[in-house]
């Protein structure tokens, strides 16, 4: 190519492109870096205890940087939460048309695709469930993912996004998920496996009609 020759935009686009995506990846990277050493931090010590410098410190970053990603200590655990719930989404992903939400994510546990947490998401949802600070992270986590299912529910049905029943039937599903991630850390928290027959239970029950 010689000197005067302009660059190729189509080039300089993909260029553009792939280093956004690996800028973005190592966004994802650290956030999850510091979700967890803020978890193992809580668990240790309590969130009251911890302190947004401790955290940034078992992470090897200034504090500035962790203010820079997160506006509290509570907020860092929410990309853990928020990983939870994007898996939980794109198993919906491939569900087929001729069959039910329950008997699909049934399927998928008897055939072990549905991954099992790691150790640090487990633990997360042990504090989410008893610290007072980490309820309304929890909750948010929630209610952002709730676009997220009314959109699957929207596609899969034919209807726009902002109808009646499928905002409805997205804050059931919704509501049942974390219901059940609730039901598993009161009952069986210590077996990691347990977690999709917890949610599969409350997905059955809000699927049927309402006994009342």
């Amino acid at each position: 190519m010689s000197a005067g020759r302009a660059a190729d935009p189509t080039r300089q686009a993909a260029a553009t492109g792939t280093q956004t995506a690996l800028l973005e990846r190592r966004k994802t990277a650290l956030q999850l870096e510091i979700a967890r050493a803020a978890v193992t931090l809580f668990t240790a010590q309590g969130v009251a205890r911890t302190t947004g410098e401790q955290i940034a410190q078992a992470v090897g970053i200034s504090s500035r940087t962790l203010w820079r990603h997160f506006p509290s200590k509570e907020g860092c655990v929410r990309p853990l939460l928020t990983s939870g719930l994007d898996s939980a989404v794109d198993a919906l992903g491939d569900w087929p048309a001729d069959v039910s939400l329950v008997d699909y994510l049934d399927s998928l546990r008897q055939r072990q695709v549905l991954p099992t947490p790691e150790p640090a998401v487990l633990q997360l949802l042990q504090l989410a469930c008893s610290d007072p600070a980490l309820r309304p992270v929890w909750l948010q986590a929630h209610d952002d993912a709730l676009d997220i299912l009314a959109g699957l529910l929207a596609r899969r049905s034919g209807q726009v996004r902002d109808a009646l029943p499928v905002q409805v039937h997205a804050a059931i599903l919704n509501s049942a998920l974390r219901v059940g991630a609730e039901d598993f850390v009161l009952r069986s928290a210590q077996d990691p496996r347990a977690l999709p027959q917890h949610l599969l239970a409350a997905l059955r029950i809000a699927s049927d009609s309402l006994p009342y």
